[in-house]
């Protein structure tokens, strides 16, 4: 088979390739560096002091961002209508994933069955959890247009609680957060009338109050989740993560003390620092300049993903960027939240800064579906 500059097939690529967003990858690309160099910055101290070389999760964190990035671009190129048909094949492999990690076979650590342990490396069912059902959600009311809103709905919620239950298991209580805002998110843009999202708002109330209230939540977990209304209270305890947090933050003042000379960071003084605390090691080296430019990053890679959401050619495309926008807008968020005490600590990474294989990675695929999208836009959208 041959092909020539004027196949309509060929034309059609081309067009599709010009369409191509190269502002976003640029801007993940400058996240995700910025978030090697945090890492390495946050490790090769206490590295050194026990011995091992102080360029391991350096070296690490740059393999994790070269397989995203390669996975992004893959994504970006099959039509994502395409994709979509594997939607509940991938759904169904994150749920047999998740079950897994609660059968014993997955590794425990801190009080937490999350990971599988793949020789030297981890995979956490869990990051992937949201992209899940973002995709099974969005293939469900692509493909069930025209039907009762209130059975799809029905569907729907039962298709999120099932992944969502076996998360809060393991216990991960901030990813279930995540995959309940992110499905709101996505329930509006699929355009569920406003009285089954009031209705939804007051039973997630009630769920909270009976979670709280009752027992279901562990003793510990409720006190972390609340230590940041009172970090003071138990500055040692459960609220040490939070003020260490701050004291880093706030010692970087406006210009910050100098990139790897954080006294804070090089001192381990913030727990996880490389993962979910990530955001205190900008902010101590690089101040509010650096920490208030990276959050101008993530606006400017939010404003693509709405980009691309407003101007995707059907429901499918809409529903995958909203999902996905919702689910960035609300790490990030989330995650600078809580290191500067205005959201209650939970374990949610920093897209492309915090390390781990698992979260990059996923994270990638999820910019792979919006230049997947925005590439297949409508001819007659322009952004």
């Amino acid at each position: 088979m041959t092909f020539t500059m004027q196949d309509p097939r060929v034309k059609a690529f081309k067009e599709t390739i010009l369409r191509f967003d190269y502002s976003l990858v640029v801007v993940v690309l400058g996240i995700a560096t910025m978030g090697i160099i945090m890492v390495y910055s946050a490790t090769k101290d206490k590295l050194a002091v026990a011995g091992l070389s102080p360029q391991y999760y350096l070296q690490r964190q740059a393999i994790f961002v070269a397989i995203g990035l390669v996975v992004m671009i893959v994504v970006s190129l099959i039509d994502y209508s395409k994709l979509a048909n594997l939607s509940y094949i991938a759904y169904g492999g994150i749920f047999i994933a998740l079950l897994g990690v609660l059968t014993g076979v997955g590794k425990s650590a801190l009080g937490s069955q999350r990971w599988y342990q793949l020789g030297p490396f981890q995979l956490q069912p869990s990051e992937f959890a949201a992209l899940g059902m973002i995709m099974a959600v969005a293939y469900f009311f692509e493909t069930h247009q025209g039907e009762s809103s209130l059975k799809s709905l029905v569907m729907v919620l039962i298709m999120a609680l099932i992944p969502m239950g076996l998360v809060i298991k393991q216990p991960d209580i901030g990813t279930a957060l995540i995959m309940g805002i992110v499905l709101a998110g996505m329930l509006v843009v699929a355009g569920v009338p406003l009285r089954y999202l009031l209705l939804l708002g007051v039973g997630g109330a009630i769920a909270i109050f009976f979670v709280v209230h009752f027992g279901i939540l562990k003793h510990y977990q409720v006190l972390r989740l609340t230590a940041f209304l009172n970090p003071n209270k138990n500055a040692l305890t459960t609220g040490y993560n939070l003020t260490e947090s701050k004291i880093a933050i706030g010692s970087g003042s406006l210009f910050g003390k100098g990139l790897f000379n954080g006294p804070q960071t090089n001192l381990a003084y913030v727990p996880e620092q490389q993962t979910d605390f990530i955001f205190t090691a900008v902010g101590e080296q690089l101040g509010f300049i650096g920490a208030g430019g990276l959050l101008i990053a993530y606006g400017f890679l939010s404003f693509r993903i709405w980009s691309a959401m407003k101007s995707a050619r059907d429901l499918l495309g809409r529903l995958l960027c909203g999902g996905i926008f919702a689910l960035v807008v609300y790490s990030v968020f989330q995650n600078a939240g809580m290191t500067m005490g205005i959201m209650p600590i939970t374990g949610i990474p920093l897209p492309f800064m915090s390390y781990g294989g698992s979260a990059t990675v996923a994270f990638s695929i999820c910019m792979g579906f919006v230049l997947n999208v925005g590439m297949r836009r409508s001819r007659a959208e322009r952004y």
